[in-house]
C-alpha cells in the first residue's frame, strides 16, 4: 500500500539525485530513504531511479511520475495556504439568506461592519420569502438566515434578533384619513397594497383582518417594501408596511401613518442557523457579530 511520506521521499530524491541528500532535507535516515525507494518500486514493478556511483538518476519512468508527484505537492501546499486564510478570515464564504427588505433595512448595517473588517471573504446573498428561506437554510445552500417568526423548526436553532411595528400608510392623496383612528372595516374597504402571497409579511395582515371577521383583498399587489411606499406616495391606497422601513419618508412628509383603533401586534425577526451543521468559521464570527 502507497502512503504519502514514500511520496514525499521520492519527491526530495528526484530533486537532490541523492539519498544522503533527501534523507538531510526529511530529517530522516538514509537507509529509512533506500527503504522507502525500494517500496515504492517493488509496489509499481519497476524501476524509478538508477543507482549511480555518485547518487542516482530517474528513469523514464520516475521522470513521469515525478510530474504527477510535483502537481499533487504543488496543490497540497496551496490547499494548506488556503485553509491557513481561512483560518485567519482572509479567505472564505458566508451564505445568508433574507428578504429583500430584512436586507436592506436589517442585515445591510451588519455585514457593512462584517465586510469592512474581513473584506476577504465572499459573501453571497440568497433573497426569497421566510418559507423558501427556511428551506435553503434546512438544505444547507446558506448557512444562516433572517426570518420572520414564528416558525415552528426543531432543527433550526432561531433567536430573537429585532422586534418591528407595522402599519398602514398613505400618500398626500388620503391624508386627510390620517387625522382620525380608523377602524380595521374602514380600513379593509381602501384600496390596499401589500406584499405578494406566500410571503409572511402578507399572511400576517390576511391573519389580522380574519380575526376580525373581515374578508380583505390586495387591490395592487408587489415583491417589495420599496414598491409599496412608492405606489403609496403616488396615491394608489393604503400600504401595509413596517415603520422603521419608511422612516425617512414619514419624516419628509411623503408619507402619512394612518391610525387605527385596534393597534397592530408587533412581530419579530429571528436569526436562525441549524442545529446540526458546524458553521464556517466566516460563518462563525458572523453570527457572534450579529447576536453580539
Amino acid at each position: 500500500m502507497f502512503n504519502l511520506e514514500w511520496y514525499r521521499i521520492f519527491l526530495q530524491t528526484a530533486r537532490h539525485g541523492n539519498f544522503t541528500k533527501a534523507a538531510q532535507e526529511l530529517h530522516i535516515t538514509q537507509p529509512s530513504v533506500s527503504y522507502a525507494i525500494k517500496q515504492m518500486e517493488d509496489q509499481l514493478g519497476l524501476r524509478l531511479f538508477h543507482r549511480r556511483s555518485k547518487g542516482v538518476e530517474l528513469t523514464e519512468e520516475g521522470k513521469a511520475l515525478l510530474a504527477y508527484v510535483e502537481q499533487s505537492f504543488s496543490l497540497l501546499e496551496a490547499a494548506q495556504m488556503h485553509v491557513q486564510s481561512m483560518k485567519q478570515l482572509t479567505e472564505g464564504e458566508l451564505r445568508i439568506g433574507a428578504s429583500d427588505s430584512l436586507i436592506k433595512h436589517l442585515l445591510l448595517p451588519q455585514l457593512n461592519v462584517f465586510h469592512e473588517a474581513h473584506p476577504g471573504i465572499r459573501i453571497q446573498l440568497s433573497h426569497g420569502k421566510t418559507p423558501e428561506i427556511v428551506q435553503r437554510l434546512k438544505e444547507g445552500h446558506i448557512d444562516c438566515a433572517l426570518l420572520h417568526l414564528p416558525i415552528d423548526e426543531p432543527e433550526l436553532d432561531i433567536r430573537t434578533l429585532a422586534v418591528l411595528e407595522d402599519c398602514f400608510v398613505v400618500g398626500e392623496a388620503y391624508r386627510e384619513l390620517a387625522h382620525r383612528a380608523l377602524s380595521a372595516k374602514a380600513l379593509v374597504e381602501l384600496p390596499l397594497l401589500l406584499l405578494s402571497k406566500g410571503s409572511s409579511t402578507r399572511g400576517y395582515v390576511e391573519q389580522w383582518f380574519a380575526a376580525k371577521g373581515l374578508a380583505m383583498k390586495a387591490d395592487i399587489e408587489l415583491g417589495s417594501i420599496d414598491l409599496l411606499a412608492e405606489f403609496a406616495v403616488l396615491g394608489y391606497g393604503a400600504a401595509f408596511i413596517t415603520r422603521s422601513f419608511v422612516t425617512e419618508e414619514l419624516a419628509q412628509g411623503k408619507l402619512f401613518e394612518l391610525r387605527l383603533e385596534d393597534a397592530l401586534p408587533s412581530r419579530s425577526i429571528g436569526f436562525a442557523i441549524r442545529r446540526d451543521r458546524e458553521l464556517s468559521l466566516a460563518a462563525e464570527r458572523f453570527v457572534r457579530l450579529l447576536r453580539g
